[in-house]
C-alpha cells in the first residue's frame, strides 16, 4: 500500500451560500491528493504525458459525511492499495481541521497511450516506483 497526505485551505470561491465547500469541488480535492501522492514518489502527470501516457478518470465515487467550510484547512489522505495493471484505483479520506472524517471516496484511472488513445498496461517505470510498497 502507498499513502500520501496533503492539505489545502477551502477558498471563498469554492463555497456555496452556506459557506460549505461546494460538493463538486471534492473531485478537484481528490485530484490534488493523487497528484501530490504521485509527486511524493517522484512522478508527476506532466512527466507521464511526456512519456506518452495519459490517465483519464474512468469512475468516481464520493460519500459526504460533514461539510468543509470556508477558510478551513482540510487534510486529504490518498491511498493506493494494489499495484496497478491497466488501471489504478485511488482511495481518499478527507479530514476537517478537527481531524474528523468528513468525506471519503475513490477514483479509478486507466492508463492510455497518448498517441493511439487505447488502453495500455501500466508502464514498467511507473510500477518500479511503487513495487516495494506492495
Amino acid at each position: 500500500m502507498i499513502k500520501g497526505t496533503t492539505q489545502i485551505r477551502i477558498r471563498y470561491g469554492e463555497t456555496d451560500r452556506m459557506n460549505y465547500a461546494y460538493y463538486g469541488n471534492y473531485a478537484l480535492y481528490y485530484e490534488v491528493g493523487r497528484a501530490e501522492l504521485l509527486r511524493s514518489f517522484g512522478m508527476d502527470y506532466s512527466e507521464l504525458e511526456a512519456k506518452g501516457v495519459i490517465l483519464p478518470v474512468m469512475n468516481m465515487h464520493i460519500d459526504y459525511f460533514k461539510p468543509a467550510v470556508y477558510d478551513e484547512l482540510i487534510t486529504i489522505t490518498t491511498y493506493v492499495h494494489q499495484l496497478p495493471k491497466a488501471s489504478i484505483k485511488f482511495d481518499y479520506e478527507i479530514y476537517n481541521s478537527e481531524n474528523i472524517l468528513i468525506n471519503k471516496g475513490y477514483t479509478t484511472l486507466v492508463f492510455v497511450d497518448k498517441n493511439t488513445k487505447k488502453p495500455m498496461r501500466a508502464p514498467q517505470y511507473f510500477l518500479d516506483l511503487f513495487k516495494d510498497h506492495f
